[in-house]
């Protein structure tokens, strides 16, 4: 393997036991030495099921939860949403024209309330390449069920 390469692997271990030594945050009860940017993670009664990364992790926790954030900002409830609904595989139906589906505008509102009552954790990484391979590290080991890196 390329040193550069292995040198980047071997420092994902240490940051994602950092990540899950962080003391669970929530709604309202973010601490204020929260990292700018880095990797977060959503879990839900103890269990990890969302690992996602950002350069301002504060409004980016915020987007995925805020009753006013659309589908473009809230993609984690967007997902949830998609799963309630049915919609999680049928990825042909474009996120604008499902918004407005009364059905599926109610399971999106929902899945941002559920979120709030997330436990929240977040680690820093300012690298971008390590923020990336980090993101993917903690999904794969954590098994998030929610994260997905397909492309579309």
């Amino acid at each position: 393997m390329n040193r550069k390469f292995g040198r980047l692997l071997t420092s994902l271990e240490p940051k994602r036991k950092q990540l899950l030594a962080m003391k669970p945050a929530g709604h309202r009860r973010l601490p204020s030495d929260l990292p700018k940017q880095g990797v977060y993670l959503f879990s839900e009664d103890g269990k990890p099921v969302y690992v996602g990364r950002s350069n301002n992790i504060r409004a980016r926790y915020g987007m995925h939860q805020r009753p006013s954030s659309d589908h473009n900002a809230a993609s984690f409830a967007f997902l949830l949403a998609r799963i309630q609904t049915g919609q999680a595989t049928s990825l042909k139906m474009p996120r604008a024209k499902l918004v407005k589906n009364r059905a599926f505008a109610k399971a999106f509102d929902e899945a941002k309330e559920r979120i709030r009552g997330m436990q929240f954790r977040a680690v820093e990484e300012t690298d971008q390449t390590r923020q990336a391979l980090l993101e993917i590290y903690c999904a794969t080991v954590l098994n998030t069920e929610h994260n997905n890196f397909a492309t579309h």
